[in-house]
């Protein structure tokens, strides 16, 4: 089976790597996104599908935008069988569908109809999900909305965070994926449309989105936290400064339940902040803006928290 593999963050490099070494698969090409600015340095870098790409030898090719005259000449000389695309960061225009004789395949970190669009696993973190998965689909015009192929369910630590999720999902992804290709390609498996009915929707995240309501429940904070690292992270302002915080829900004794969300509670141990339903978020560490991280101890003692200060 002659392939293109489309696709550009390190979440799509498993996948790379086990269709690379897959008998009976041929790459015969990776697109991925032109190099550009990044990090805090902006320094120009390939992105990690390109430098897997150049491990194997593969050939790249690296369009400024996929909707181009030039793309789609690419794609018709190549003729594939098949396109994967895990996360390329372009919309697939719909002429370009047709091409492959099995469609364009994408692997997307859900269980779809559920957490359509740009960050399932965030989103299902961040909401308090105990379970997600992976859905392989022939991708159509829509966002998502592609007949699925397989799924695979896993569970959701009740600790982990999206950079471990996904590098959890990125591995089992792999497999799925060329499960997918052999068996679609002899004909064990067909394409099923989706039930839209039941769709909910994983939107790009946004720094705003980062912000912590602290009548949330002291869980649905931690959740946020988790589902939100490590951009934007969970943020409050401490007397007129942004400041990242890092903590999980706590139980402490009913004589300090009291208070407004926001409110800090600091004793010559602990740090506590008061959140919704009478809930507590024990704090443990505390960035403020264009400062190094440090422990909520070290913040309480140099902040000299009084009774009035809170986080807004």
């Amino acid at each position: 089976m002659r392939i293109i593999f489309c696709g550009t963050p390190e979440f799509a490099v498993p996948s790379l790597w086990r269709l690379a070494a897959e008998p009976g698969i041929s790459v015969e090409s990776v697109i991925t996104q032109p190099d550009r600015p990044r990090g805090r340095g902006q320094h120009v870098s390939s992105s990690p599908i390109k430098e897997a790409a150049l491990v194997h030898n593969l050939q790249i090719y690296q369009p400024e935008t996929i909707k181009s005259d030039s793309a789609q000449e690419f794609l018709k000389r190549v003729a594939p069988d098949a396109v994967v695309i895990i996360a390329y960061g372009q919309i697939i225009p719909a002429r370009l569908l047709t091409i492959p004789r099995l469609g364009w395949i994408n692997l997307h970190a859900s269980l779809l109809p559920h957490y359509r669009g740009a960050a399932p696993i965030h989103w299902a973190i961040a909401n308090g999900e105990t379970t997600t998965g992976l859905t392989t689909m022939q991708i159509d015009a829509g966002m998502d909305t592609g007949p699925t192929l397989l799924q695979h369910e896993l569970k959701i630590g009740a600790d982990e965070t999206s950079p471990e999720l996904a590098a959890r999902m990125s591995e089992i992804g792999a497999s799925l994926i060329v499960d997918s290709l052999l068996r679609l390609d002899r004909g064990e498996i067909s394409p099923q449309p989706q039930d839209s009915a039941k769709a909910t929707y994983a939107p790009i995240l946004k720094k705003e989105g980062g912000r912590i309501d602290w009548t949330r429940t002291a869980e649905q904070i931690y959740n946020r936290m988790r589902g939100f690292a490590p951009w934007p992270g969970a943020y409050s302002t401490f007397r007129g400064q942004t400041c990242h915080l890092w903590g999980r829900p706590e139980k402490i004794e009913a004589a300090r339940e009291s208070g407004a969300p926001g409110e800090i509670i600091s004793s010559a141990r602990e740090v506590y902040v008061i959140c919704g339903e009478g809930t507590h978020l024990g704090l443990e560490f505390v960035q403020l803006e264009g400062r190094k991280r440090i422990t909520a101890r070290e913040f309480a003692n140099g902040a000299r928290i009084t009774p009035a200060d809170r986080f807004v």
